[in-house]
């Protein structure tokens, strides 16, 4: 791969990822100061991420695979977005914004599909040349979470200013891609469109091996806890008076990057079994020191559960799709990355971002919301994930090599 290619992806996977983390991190705050919209809205605004995530194989495997290149399909779905941000962040109420905003994600989950589809059909070795570019995308996530700090668009009437700049990015991303390497479809038009295969329901006769049936299904529980963090740590951290909170939070994906590095070694080590274990406890203390942290003397409590974001969501989530890549055949490895992407980042999510908000609407009121009984209820829920894990695998042949054994 020339260096010319190589700077033109690294520079889609940074935008992508600004774009995202750009209004995404901030939305619960965004929603609670300008609309004054209580946990169950939230909660809906974050689901559609869960919509998007399910709606996605059916948009890429339809389109993308059998009618149009991936490059100007990504083009085309960003500078859609582009507009769609833009009236986001102006609307007045959340009844205007939220139809924007589901629009916005039944276009935007499928681009991350999209790049990685651009990025691999430049690849001769995807094992090496994936992830120094992939990276990338993190860092334009905490680039996103720099920019809002310094400007202290959370602490001002300004929050809006986060979807436009959004917007901004997706116009320039939106045009860029249409430079992009072509890559076109791979998938006759003639060829029947499975529904199954699209959904990577035919990677199904995988929950036949015991150990992948307790991940898969721990992998779902561990997404209600997870969606917590997701909707109301912006929120959270802002209503105790944590300064330039989505600042502190961008150290999250600067962890995930140091963790990303430490966890093929820490695999190799110690298995898969201890990698995914980790990451469930990480998840649980998480939300112990969110619920007795504070500002002054237990800042550092909030600091450490931020931080803790790298173990989190690599031990776990990049494990795991390491973990799948292991277990399925050659003929369903695509199909059990797509199963086990919906059945997170949709079905999970979904459960998840729906009682995260009833939850914290049950302990809110006109006083504040009681954030120690909103951080307890998914900490108890993890850690329950967590020992519901540890009873299924104890008589679990899973061994410490997950590459030759899973």
């Amino acid at each position: 791969m020339n260096y010319k290619i190589r700077i033109s992806l690294s520079l889609m996977m940074f935008l992508n990822f600004f774009i995202w983390g750009g209004w995404f991190v901030t939305l619960g705050t965004f929603l609670s100061n300008k609309f004054q919209s209580e946990g169950t809205q939230v909660a809906l605004a974050f689901e559609t991420q869960a919509w998007g995530a399910i709606i996605a194989p059916l948009i890429v495997g339809v389109f993308a695979d059998r009618y149009f290149s991936a490059q100007k399909l990504l083009g085309v779905f960003h500078l859609i977005g582009a507009g769609l941000l833009y009236l986001a962040g102006s609307s007045s109420n959340f009844e205007v914004f939220y139809p924007y905003i589901l629009a916005y994600m039944v276009l935007f989950m499928p681009t991350i599909a999209l790049t990685n589809a651009i990025a691999f059909r430049q690849m001769k070795n995807p094992t090496k040349d994936f992830a120094p570019i992939r990276v990338l995308g993190t860092l334009g996530w905490v680039v996103a979470g720099f920019i809002i700090g310094r400007f202290q668009w959370e602490a001002s009437e300004s929050l809006e200013n986060t979807f436009f700049l959004s917007a901004i990015a997706a116009l320039l991303l939106g045009l860029f891609s249409f430079t992009l390497p072509n890559t076109p479809p791979q998938v006759s038009k003639k060829e029947k469109i499975s529904i199954a295969k699209l959904f990577g329901l035919d990677a199904l006769n995988m929950l036949k091996d015991k150990s992948y049936l307790v991940f898969f299904v721990s992998s779902i529980l561990v997404c209600i806890p997870l969606s917590f963090y997701y909707s109301f740590a912006n929120p959270f951290l802002n209503e105790i008076g944590l300064e330039k909170a989505a600042e502190k939070m961008a150290w999250g994906q600067i962890s995930e990057i140091i963790f990303m590095l430490i966890l093929p070694v820490f695999m190799l080590r110690y298995g898969i079994k201890k990698t995914i274990l980790l990451g469930l406890f990480a998840w649980a203390l998480r939300y112990v020191l969110f619920a007795y942290g504070g500002v002054n003397e237990q800042t550092w409590m909030l600091i450490v559960g931020i931080l803790l974001h790298g173990i989190c969501y690599d031990f776990f989530f990049v494990s795991g799709q390491i973990y799948t890549e292991t277990k399925a055949t050659s003929r369903f490895k695509s199909s059990a990355q797509g199963l086990i992407t919906i059945a997170t980042y949709g079905i999970g999510m979904l459960i998840g971002f729906r009682t995260s908000g009833l939850i914290v609407e049950y302990y809110t009121t006109q006083a504040g919301s009681d954030w120690f009984n909103i951080w307890l209820a998914p900490g108890i829920f993890a850690g329950l994930v967590l020992l519901g894990f540890i009873f299924a695998f104890k008589n679990s042949n899973t061994t410490t090599n997950p590459i030759a054994h899973g």
